[in-house]
């Protein structure tokens, strides 16, 4: 019997494989982190060594309030800069005290204090940076955001993190980049359990606006969960749960909106680490071709890599489980 049903699930897996890669793009068409139409721009006059598109979309940003778009985009410019410094190097001699340039001076700076041994100590030494950032536009959250990874890296206790997460959410209460920097703090690779990390997610996700990202915090944290070395101790009815809350927010979105991005990919992780393979394979068809380097990271050195390593996995436990006669829902087989 045992001989049987492996025999089977051979021929299901050769019989449907094929079929289930519909709507999935092909390996060489998947991007890995691909910035969006106005930050594109900046990073490739970035890369010629022009600061002026870059410091003109942040303006934007702050200027519109577009709290999100600013988190992401300083991110992604710190990164660059932290390879390529030439252009920000002309920027911080042209205007030093830009709030966009200090904001993204205080970004490199705890990302480089980051990598480091010495994290806490460095990371005490670029405190003044992080005010600086903070102080230069009040109504800007993302330098809070900055401020509690930075409370994080220097273990701040959690009175000082409580403080830092006020200033934050006074800012902008449904902040999903804030958020996420708190749960980070709360987690149990940090300064938390998992228990708090879940009832934090929770409860930002039950106070959420309609489509907010805030909605997959939960699935955020049962990746925390699910990629410890030994898991135990939280339902499998709340990581499912968390799952099903963030498919629900997926389906708000269009396929191949590169907004939800991370959040999809987050989900599919999820999802494949809960063996739910039809749910997965679902998330990984919404996604279209963009893949980004969470989660993925914190599975291989080779993000993209791991990614259609497991796309190709997905596509075989869910053949896997088909009729042998027929094919895949949806494909017009009979």
């Amino acid at each position: 019997m045992p001989f049987l049903r492996a025999f089977l699930r051979t021929a299901r897996m050769i019989r449907h494989t094929g079929p289930l890669a519909a709507g999935l793009p092909p390996d060489d068409e998947v991007l890995l982190d691909a910035p969006d139409e106005r930050l594109a721009p900046a990073l490739v006059a970035a890369g010629a060594g022009e600061y002026g598109p870059a410091a003109k979309v942040l303006a934007h940003t702050r200027e519109a309030a577009e709290w999100e778009n600013r988190d992401r985009y300083v991110l992604r410019l710190a990164a660059f800069a932290a390879s390529r410094t030439e252009w920000f190097d002309s920027w911080q001699a042209a205007s030093p005290h830009d709030p966009d340039l200090l904001l993204v001076k205080a970004q490199l700076a705890v990302d480089r204090a980051f990598e480091s041994p010495a994290r806490a100590e460095l990371l005490r030494d670029v405190t003044p940076l992080v005010l600086a950032a903070a102080e230069a536009d009040p109504r800007d959250p993302v330098p809070w955001r900055v401020a509690l990874d930075h409370a994080r890296g220097t273990n701040a206790p959690h009175t000082v993190f409580e403080e830092v997460w006020v200033q934050a959410v006074r800012r902008s209460p449904h902040h999903y980049g804030c958020h996420v920097a708190a749960l980070r703090y709360l987690s149990a690779a940090w300064y938390g359990s998992h228990t708090e990390c879940f009832d934090f997610a929770e409860r930002a996700a039950q106070d959420a606006l309609p489509a907010s990202l805030l909605q997959a915090l939960p699935a955020r944290a049962a990746l925390a969960y699910l990629t410890t070395r030994a898991p135990q101790g939280v339902p499998r009815a709340r990581l499912d749960a968390a799952a099903d809350l963030a498919i629900g927010l997926s389906r708000t979105y269009g396929r191949a909106d590169p907004w939800p991005a991370e959040v999809r990919n987050l989900l599919a992780c999820v999802l494949i680490q809960l063996e739910r393979w039809p749910d997965a394979l679902e998330q990984l068809r919404l996604l279209g071709p963009y893949a980004t380097s969470f989660p993925w990271d914190r599975l291989s050195d080779d993000p993209l890599g791991r990614f259609l390593e497991l796309r190709d996995g997905v596509r075989l436990e869910v053949a896997a489980t088909l009729p042998l006669r027929g094919g895949p829902p949806g494909s017009g087989a009979h």
